[in-house]
């Protein structure tokens, strides 16, 4: 097999601290399935920033397209604003590789124990299209300072973004439980709303073989936080899927166990997997940031670049200590950043033969990356 090459970005905060723990799962596993890849770091961020006034080279997306993946950890820090962390690294990487679908699953983990005093286990994923909806860059501010100033911010919604979200949705949810909840506010919002409505209703039915549900997205975050345990796959804009999935999240225990994927279904760029946390200042440096969700990610990332059975080795590691008790104090433990590493580092070895003398039969999740 050609080796395959990836971009590493640690970023700011505790993605300096994660992404090498996950890093160290991700050679041990790889090991394991006598896969090679070849790991290409790069300093930018934050620090990158305060020295030469950009978070990433005028080439970054050029050297970046060279990849099969991006691997990325966080990106923010308080002194800097996030209009230049957030869109001068990764909003540009998202848009300038046309991953136009945002993947988040959101699952109940044993050992971890949620807000929610329910035993249904929880196993949906949000489909967030990724490239426009109200995160577009049209738009501008007038008359800064003076009492009449104006900010305008549009929001953008084409045939083909939307189409291209449902129909993976669609999709999706085929192989799994066939049911696709969009998010929706066509009651209130009544231009966009009623057009995403219409564009996801034609694309689910010529995808066939799923049931579509469309719900107004106010009650859907309440359906979410009562009854989680109804959901399979969930379609949303750019806003709505950002709230909705970090709301999924906090229902399963943690934010910190939530891993992402930025995905190029057509291939004709690398996709960027990166855990749902932030870089989160208040921790950094502490040595106690919780791994689970980028390692979550190096999962999602082998799955979708071809290497199914070190995906399901690597999940039922990391889960497999999550279920004997051992957590970082996010989860209500007091293991370090390195002792839950060392721990997932033990169970990979102690299962390699489990999943590559006859081939994994544990599924990594239910999200099947195309």
């Amino acid at each position: 097999m050609t080796q395959q090459s990836i971009a590493v970005i640690a970023g700011d905060g505790i993605g300096t601290e994660v992404v090498p723990a996950a890093l160290d799962c991700l050679h041990a596993v790889a090991s394991a399935h006598g896969l090679t890849f070849d790991l290409v770091g790069y300093p930018w961020g934050s620090e990158y920033f305060r020295a030469h006034g950009r978070m990433m080279p005028v080439d970054g997306l050029e050297t970046l397209a060279a990849h099969d993946a991006v691997l990325l950890g966080a990106v923010g820090v308080p002194d800097i604003p996030d209009t230049e962390t957030l869109w001068g690294l990764l909003i540009p990487i998202r848009r300038g590789f046309e991953q136009y679908i945002n993947l988040r699953p959101v699952r109940t983990l044993a050992g971890v124990t949620g807000p929610l005093s329910t035993t249904e286990p929880i196993d949906f994923v949000i489909v967030r299209e990724n490239n426009e909806g109200e995160y577009s860059e049209v738009g501008g501010r007038m008359y800064r300072g003076r009492e009449n100033e104006t900010a305008i911010q549009e929001a953008i919604f084409t045939r083909q973004g939307v189409a291209r979200a449902a129909r993976f949705a669609a999709e999706l949810a085929r192989g799994r439980r066939g049911l696709v909840t969009s998010a929706t506010k066509s009651n209130g919002i009544v231009h966009t709303m009623p057009f995403w409505d219409e564009v996801v209703a034609e694309t689910v039915a010529d995808v066939g073989g799923v049931e579509l549900e469309p719900v107004l997205v106010d009650a859907l975050a309440a359906k979410m936080a009562l009854k989680p345990w109804t959901f399979d796959v969930v379609v949303a804009s750019n806003l709505f899927g950002d709230i909705l999935s970090d709301l999924g999240s906090a229902l399963t225990g943690s934010i910190g166990v939530a891993p992402s994927a930025n995905l190029n279904p057509e291939r004709r760029y690398p996709s960027l997997f990166e855990p749902v946390h932030g870089s989160a200042p208040d921790i950094a440096g502490k040595g106690v940031a919780n791994p689970v969700g980028q390692i979550w990610s190096v999962v999602m990332m082998l799955d979708h670049l071809g290497h199914a059975d070190a995906a399901h080795h690597l999940q039922a590691s990391f889960e497999a200590v999550l279920a004997g008790g051992i957590s970082t104090p996010d989860l209500g433990g007091t293991a370090t950043t390195a002792e839950f590493t060392r721990a997932v580092l033990t169970e990979i070895d102690g299962r390699a033969e489990e999943f590559t003398a006859t081939g994994s039969t544990v599924s990594a999740g239910s999200t099947t990356l195309s």
